[in-house]
């Protein structure tokens, strides 16, 4: 068979397996991974656990993990030139466990009236959203790193923390090995069967190819791409991390050699790569400078943009854009997103990420380094401890909670309102810290770090999980939600009580408490939607938008957590913004209680009617807190657009337009409306449609009906305008 031809088949089981995976577990709200479904009998009890299922501690989950994969059913698909594909999530087979909260064995009751108060998504007991370096494990392979950690074992004895993680980071090790030795010894006893010769050499190499990565670093391109899907399965099942780092720049020295040896060409090496991003859709990073400024484009970041464009299924590339790239792979990237419409690669702005990292006190090449591996978040790849993407503030019911008590004061006014929001937003945040540092406290004896531990610098050698003193900086994220329903809310207010004096705070007062209940409140909801909303430009809306943006960001960084760890504001809401929604009642811009608040930085849906892509890249722009996480902005362009033969140059330059003006990180969509309707009413017959949810993409149908309700809601809010 040709490549193209494998690639034909492999599609279509991944699609089979979607459809299988929708059909056994329902809606995920969530990216798609890379996992497929386990046999329908296979089953497994954790032997390390509690009377009632739980398991806590180093010990307790690496005996679990290794007895976990040395259980795993093996999976080898006579196509694919990359052997193994993961199948459970060890973290979730704890019992309790719910996405918005982990099993958590440690007491934090006196966090937790003002957590729900403000609706603080604390973090606390959750896992991974930090990253490795690679680069260790492509250097010392499986073998290398048993004996590092064997080294520091022997330099640690006596010391009971540091003896009882790295045993764990031994069986872990094991569970691996295991796991590789039973798919290779597999993969020789179907080769030996096989009919077919093309399949029997292909099962032969793989079970050649991992035999020697037991022990052995990977030394071919081919080994490399293995041995990076061997890292994210196994890291994929201990706690569904699921960060990537810089592909090109990791994968360019084997290709290169693979050429000059002649053991490679250019197809082969697009065929590897594309079994690799069908493995998992891990978050990888392509172009960008390195350390010290220097393009790291190569012929291989053109690769990896050609396989997954040849792949066509979820993926999760990001291109860094700084001034000194390679123009091409910047217009290339333009050309898979509009050609394939499937809501990848993103793009990143180096200018204002570098810069915003350095007011923390970090150098530019520590700065240049942090790069973009997760839905919304940036990390120095094993060196750092984040929490990215984990403590989130509702700042919708934290106004809610402001709005309520300047009601019940005696002069009401949006000066009153914004003095009470900055107060109950300190107190949120400090909420917020305080529970960063209970999970610090905690986690290494709760879920230590084992699988991003070895990959890690620091970790092994102190014998210290990463979440309790094992790497070398602890800078936290606490991302704020809800930006444009509060800044529309102030802006309401100010215009139709304060300026045109056409509502009494009574009147709106009474519409919010019965949720524009009957024709009169509903005539008032409906002025309230007319408001100057954040994204006209130059309106009321952007204004405060502006201003809360500035409070937010003054009272994160003004306020580290009581040891004095670095706290990093952003913007960004994730899938919670449909369960944010749930927790606040009526809001003065127009919303129904209840329902989903705005979408990480972007203005609401429908929130201009001229179609000026340019305002809203500029508003997004504006409200960026600068420290060097992110506040995303979310594009979504018409098909019919999309098609014009100066749609991607325009694109190109909104994208240019957006990082100059001090942007971090664009998503984009090319969807049609007809077709998002027509799917959200008959999921099942578009099986395929892939779109960028938030910072990840899923197939369409494996949504839940309220998330792909506030989804077409966005696309079509956007078509409207």
């Amino acid at each position: 068979m040709t490549y193209e031809q494998r690639l034909d088949r492999l599609r279509a089981r991944k699609l089979a397996q979607t459809r299988e995976k929708l059909a056994r577990l329902g809606a995920q709200d969530e990216d798609d991974y890379g996992n497929v479904p386990p046999p329908a009998e296979f089953r497994w009890t954790p032997p390390c656990a509690d009377a009632d299922g739980a398991f806590h501690g180093a010990a307790a989950w690496g005996k679990n993990f290794r007895d976990l994969l040395e259980h795993h059913p093996v999976y080898l698909d006579p196509d694919d030139a990359l052997a193994g594909r993961w199948m459970f999530m060890l973290s979730r087979m704890r019992p309790n466990y719910r996405l918005s909260q982990s099993p958590f064995p440690f007491d934090y009751a006196h966090l937790r009236e003002e957590q729900a108060r403000y609706d603080i998504t604390s973090g606390i007991g959750k896992d991974a959203h930090f990253a490795p370096d690679y680069r260790i494990g492509l250097a010392l392979g499986w073998g290398g790193l048993a004996e590092k950690v064997r080294r520091a074992r022997r330099a640690h004895a006596g010391d009971p923390e540091a003896e009882e993680l790295l045993d764990a980071e031994l069986d872990a090790l094991a569970g691996i090995r295991s796991w590789m030795r039973r798919t290779a010894e597999a993969a020789r006893a179907l080769a030996e069967a096989a009919d077919d010769p093309a399949r029997r050499r292909n099962l032969a190499e793989l079970a050649a190819i991992n035999f020697r990565l037991l022990d052995a670093p990977p030394h071919t391109f081919r080994e490399a791409c293995q041995w990076l899907a061997w890292f994210n399965m196994a890291s994929r099942t201990y706690n569904r991390d699921g960060a990537g780092g810089q592909l090109d720049a990791l994968l360019a020295p084997y290709y290169e050699a693979d050429l000059a040896a002649g053991r490679l060409d250019e197809e082969a090496a697009i065929f590897y790569l594309a079994c690799l991003l069908l493995n998992d859709p891990h978050y990888y990073q392509i172009g960008g400078p390195d350390r010290d400024g220097r393009d790291q484009t190569s012929p291989v970041s053109f690769l990896i943009l050609e396989a997954a464009h040849r792949l066509k299924v979820s993926c999760n590339l990001t291109i860094r854009v700084f001034d000194g790239m390679d123009a091409r792979l910047f217009r290339r990237g333009l050309e898979v997103l509009f050609q394939d419409r499937l809501g990848y690669p993103r793009f990143s702005g180096d200018r204002a990420l570098v810069a915003g990292f350095m007011r923390n006190g970090f150098d530019a090449a520590t700065a240049r380094e942090r790069i973009a591996l997760g839905c919304n978040w940036m990390s120095l790849p094993g060196r750092e401890y984040t929490l990215n993407d984990l403590v989130k503030i509702n700042l919708a019911k934290v106004f809610e909670v402001a709005l309520h008590e300047t009601f019940s004061g005696d002069a009401p006014s949006t000066g009153a309102v914004m003095t009470r929001f900055e107060t109950h937003l300190r107190r949120a945040v400090q909420c917020a810290a305080a529970g960063i540092d209970f999970h610090l406290r905690h986690q290494y004896r709760n879920e230590p770090e084992l699988l991003l531990n070895l990959l890690s610098h620091g970790p092994i050698e102190r014998g210290r999980d990463a979440s309790h003193g094992g790497v070398e900086w602890y800078n936290l994220g606490i991302d704020g939600a809800g930006l444009a329903v509060v800044a529309d809310s102030f802006a309401a207010i100010e215009q139709w009580i304060e300026r045109e004096r056409r509502m009494s705070w009574d009147a709106l007062r009474d519409a919010l408490a019965h949720n524009f209940a009957g024709a009169e409140r509903e005539r008032i909801r409906r002025r309230l939607a007319r408001s100057e909303r954040y994204g006209h430009g130059r309106s009321l809306g952007d204004k405060w938008a502006g201003e809360i943006t500035a409070c937010f960001t003054r009272l994160v960084k003004s306020a580290p957590t009581p040891p004095g760890r670095v706290l990093i504001p952003g913007w960004f809401s994730w899938a919670d913004t449909v369960r944010f929604g749930t927790t606040v009642g009526a809001t003065p811009n127009g919303r129904f209680a209840g329902a989903p608040i705005s979408h990480g930085a972007n203005p609401n849906p429908g929130f201009r009617r001229d179609g000026a892509l340019t305002a809203l890249v500029k508003a997004v722009a504006r409200v960026q807190p600068g420290y060097g996480n992110t506040a995303p902005l979310q594009l979504e362009i018409d098909p019919g657009l999309a098609g014009s033969a100066r749609a991607m140059e325009a694109v190109g330059r909104l994208l240019q337009a957006h990082f100059a003006l001090g942007g971090t990180l664009v998503n984009i969509n090319i969807v049609d409306a007809e077709t998002l309707r027509a799917a959200h009413r008959g999921p099942e017959r578009y099986p395929d449609l892939l779109v960028r949810v938030t910072g990840f993409s899923a197939y369409f149908s494996r949504l839940s009906p309220e998330f792909r309700q506030l989804v077409v809601e966005r696309i079509i809010g956007m078509e409207d305008s």
